[in-house]
């Protein structure tokens, strides 16, 4: 993949290449670039395989398994999250509906279900009976809460994508932490922390350790870092390295950081602090595929991993 390519979805890790493959057949079809964003979301929801979104995430400590989700649109700066459900089957929707509002576009907890169920959004129990047996058999440590990590190789499935006018949106879910508080809220329902699209500028995403991302507003500072002019893949690079060295600064330890971005031509990029990152772009040609991001001495390199690189990487 080459920097200089034009894209019209990127989203986060391996998981959401079918969901890319979706939102890409939806936008070619003529639909508009709110329902492809949000399908592309959807269909990581609704996988049962995927223990950090939607139906078989994990639970918090009570047993029970809470969601957050979120919706940006770039041409209107409208955005709409869901924080702390239970039950909602496709939380980014209820958060996509939420965007359309100039009050009250943000809900958590029992007052976000009751939206839901207000406004007849599907409902089922989130929680697997893999889920419950994995939560059954877990080993709750005293410190836990301190030293929580985000899933290794997958976590919140973030969806940025452009349509042929130059409109720009995007959507974000996950299940949070295994084993969080309960009510515990990361980075991807709080705009410009997990997400932010600017259709003049272009769209960034975050996934991780919620908490650390949230410290740096990482994704508000890459799509600030393109409006002054800086390349999509040098934004990504420059702001989670300047993010990294103030914690370190401070004498904070880092969890695992990983952002995505497009730029308003549809130009791509991404950094982490993991030895390798999975993404997925996709356009309405049906060029759908999965690339990563790699640490190789101190600097980012995008590239497509081979048959053996991949059996390396034994997630998703």
């Amino acid at each position: 993949m080459k920097t200089t390519d034009q894209w019209n979805f990127i989203a986060t890790w391996k998981m959401s290449l079918e969901g890319v493959r979706r939102a890409s057949r939806v936008l070619g079809e003529g639909q508009s670039l709110e329902r492809a964003v949000v399908e592309a979301v959807k269909t990581v929801e609704d996988e049962v395989a995927y223990c950090s979104v939607g139906y078989g995430g994990l639970p918090n400590r009570n047993g029970e398994v809470e969601l957050d989700a979120a919706y940006m649109d770039g041409d209107t700066l409208k955005a709409g999250g869901v924080m702390a459900v239970r039950d909602i089957k496709n939380p980014v929707e209820v958060a996509c509906r939420l965007s359309k509002y100039e009050r009250n576009c943000f809900l958590a907890g029992e007052g976000a279900m009751t939206f839901a169920r207000r406004h007849r959004f599907a409902l089922r129990n989130m929680l697997t009976p893999e889920a419950a047996e994995r939560f059954k058999t877990a080993k709750i440590e005293k410190d836990l809460l301190e030293r929580q990590e985000a899933y290794d190789g997958h976590d919140t499935v973030c969806v940025i994508g452009r349509d042929a006018g130059g409109s720009m949106a995007c959507g974000v879910s996950t299940s949070g932490l295994f084993l969080k508080h309960p009510g515990r809220v990361g980075d991807s329902p709080i705009i410009g922390s997990g997400f932010y699209a600017d259709s003049g500028v272009g769209a960034a995403a975050a996934t991780g350790v919620g908490e650390d991302i949230m410290r740096g507003c990482l994704s508000y500072a890459v799509v600030g870092r393109m409006a002054c002019g800086c390349p999509v893949q040098e934004a990504c690079e420059n702001v989670l390295a300047d993010h990294t060295a103030k914690l370190r600064r401070i004498g904070r330890s880092c969890g695992s950081m990983s952002v995505i971005a497009m730029d308003r031509e549809g130009r791509v990029g991404a950094a982490t602090n993991l030895e390798l990152f999975p993404f997925a772009v996709g356009n309405m040609a049906g060029e759908c595929h999965t690339v990563a991001a790699k640490q190789t001495d101190g600097r980012i390199e995008i590239f497509e991993p081979d048959e053996e690189e991949w059996k390396k990487y034994e997630v998703d």
